[in-house]
């Protein structure tokens, strides 16, 4: 029985097999005009169908990962604030530290780049193939609430337990009851030697225990986090969403985005 073309697509498709499928016709139209010999025909074949699963698993990690803002160092305005180690984060970027389960800690004012330097390295892991997922302070807190009301305090803290890499942002901008902060700290202290996180926070560290509600989950928390963190210090005198500010006749409003 000859087979064609059409017979055979929807049988690689009932298999599974979709990349296979949608690249057949030209993988066919080329062994025909004798630019591929049967092994790299079939070769070729298979590399299209690995490609196509890689893409959708790609796809499937960075729409659980959950990062807000698709950013990438390339896009990253290094000359705004020359203070910023860029050559240190192109490091990170690697992933090399979630591969040792080591933590990052920013630490900045708003407006230096924390938030797009978290997506950027959010980014690099999932292409990397790690686990992801991102939470800013305000979501973290009405998911803590949420959870303890529906009994589902349990499910969520192996939620955040789970990624290889965790990205907390925004941390401090958002004051915790004391449950929350206990919460957190199991979070931190089941993760600690085993994944890596990512705090971002405008906050200083003495100022932890004072947002969290606990000085003495505050310290236990920074004690896990700094033991192994690369800690870095994000410093400038104006914002990145505010350097265009323009308001004709009235510069205080540009006067107070420098700080």
């Amino acid at each position: 029985m000859k087979t064609s073309i059409e017979t055979l697509q929807p049988i690689l498709r009932s298999l599974r097999m979709g990349g296979m499928a949608e690249s057949l016709p030209m993988r066919i139209m080329l062994a025909r005009k004798g630019e591929t010999d049967h092994l790299q025909f079939l070769s070729e074949l298979v590399e299209d169908e690995m490609n196509r699963r890689a893409g959708r698993l790609q796809k499937r990690r960075l729409s659980a990962a959950k990062i807000p803002s698709m950013k990438t160092l390339e896009d990253f305005d290094w000359t705004f604030n020359p203070r910023v180690p860029r050559r240190l984060i192109q490091e990170l970027s690697s992933g090399q530290f979630v591969h040792e389960k080591r933590d990052v800690l920013f630490v900045g004012p708003p407006g230096v780049g924390k938030t797009h330097l978290c997506c950027a390295l959010a980014q690099s892991a999932v292409a990397a193939g790690w686990k992801t997922l991102w939470k800013n302070a305000f979501d973290l807190a009405d998911d803590l609430v949420r959870a303890r009301e529906a009994n589902r305090r349990r499910e969520l803290i192996a939620q955040l337990v789970a990624p290889q890499l965790l990205i907390l942002d925004e941390f401090g901008m958002k004051s915790l009851r004391g449950t929350d902060t206990e919460d957190i700290l199991e979070v931190i202290h089941r993760r600690h030697g085993t994944t890596s996180t990512v705090v971002a926070t405008n906050r200083p560290v003495a100022d932890w225990g004072a947002f969290l509600g606990d000085a003495a989950a505050a310290s236990a928390i920074l004690d896990r986090l700094l033991e192994s963190a690369q800690v870095i210090n994000l410093k400038g005198a104006r914002s990145h969403r505010t350097k265009n500010l323009k308001i004709a006749g009235d510069d205080s409003l540009s006067e107070a985005a420098k700080g």
